[in-house]
């Protein structure tokens, strides 16, 4: 057997040869078209049309929480005001032309309220007031239908986590530091035992408006039960603080001379509205799928008659 043996320098050069074909081929897959990396868009603030009103709610986005346990999502940045909640009441998009084919039973509707529902503190851009959560539910619904966008009322945390904006978890009021609380919020101290229009104040730290006092807002407590957060105009200020919150009293209601009372309307509550949440998907508002209906039941089957009975024997 015959050995060969090749210079060292043969040796280098067969390997800078393949070190050039390795980087080659590198580059070339490298030039080759790679696929697109997807990226969930950031969500912006978008402006929701009324139906048929030239009004618009404005929308924010809110970042999830660090621990994962609130999602993202929208949230308006004022409380609803008589703008938008008319054409719902008083049934305006029905009356129109332009909406007459959609069914006018696709959301339930509230009674009529039989004396002024904004005690006269004042109507366009006022919030809401005098509402009741099952009032403020079906405007949800109600919008939603129209929009094709998924509305509802905020959970708790997630009110608190909006109101919060980002301050420190131990503030009572969040990004708002306590000695400028009346530069945010109207409350017993600067209102004057009356709610102000919407927007008047400043706002927190994620753009948003009145979370403290004006009126307290309901939200789907952490039981699945109404309740309200933010406190309200004739509240002193240690119940605006974002850990309190408000369960509906009787004496909201004590004056509805209606057996039962109203399910709509409460009598004795100026001091009670709202504001919504829009649900996010991947960046962007969640679209609306109207329910499913419920399958038609199985017509029960014939009931089959039973035999008659044998004849007894005769006596012997």
């Amino acid at each position: 057997m015959r050995w060969m043996l090749y210079p060292a320098r043969t040796c280098r050069a067969r390997a800078c040869v393949g070190a050039a074909l390795t980087a080659f081929c590198g580059v070339a897959l490298a030039a080759q078209p790679q696929p697109a990396a997807t990226k969930t868009p950031d969500p912006t603030p978008f402006k929701q049309d009324i139906p048929v009103a030239a009004y618009q709610i404005e929308m924010s986005p809110i970042p999830g929480s660090t621990d994962g346990k609130i999602k993202p999502f929208y949230i308006s940045r004022h409380e609803i005001t008589w703008d938008a909640f008319d054409v719902f009441v008083f049934n305006l998009d029905i009356e129109q032309a332009a909406l007459a084919e959609i069914d006018a039973d696709v959301v339930t509707r509230p009674s009529k309220p039989y004396i002024p529902p904004d005690r006269g503190f004042g109507h366009e851009g006022f919030a809401v007031i005098s509402v009741h959560f099952k009032n403020v539910q079906e405007f949800c619904d109600w919008l939603s239908v129209r929009t094709g966008r998924v509305y509802r009322l905020p959970t708790e945390d997630e009110w608190e986590h909006a109101a919060r904006a980002g301050g420190d978890p131990k503030s009572k009021y969040g990004s708002i530091a306590p000695d400028k609380l009346g530069d945010h919020a109207w409350y017993a101290a600067n209102s004057k035992e009356a709610p102000k229009p919407v927007g008047t104040k400043r706002p927190n730290a994620w753009g948003l408006y009145d979370m403290f006092g004006n009126v307290q807002e309901w939200v789907v407590g952490r039981d699945g039960k109404p309740t309200t957060k933010g406190g309200a105009f004739d509240d002193p200020s240690e119940e605006l603080a974002i850990t309190k919150s408000a369960a509906q009293d009787k004496s909201w209601n004590s004056t509805d001379p209606q057996v039962p009372k109203s399910k709509w309307w409460m009598s004795d509550a100026p001091f009670q509205g709202f504001r919504i949440v829009c649900e996010m998907k991947d960046g962007a508002p969640a679209k609306y799928e109207p329910p499913k209906p419920a399958p038609a039941a199985m017509p029960a089957a014939p009931a089959v008659p039973a035999a008659p009975a044998a004849p007894a024997p005769a006596p012997k």
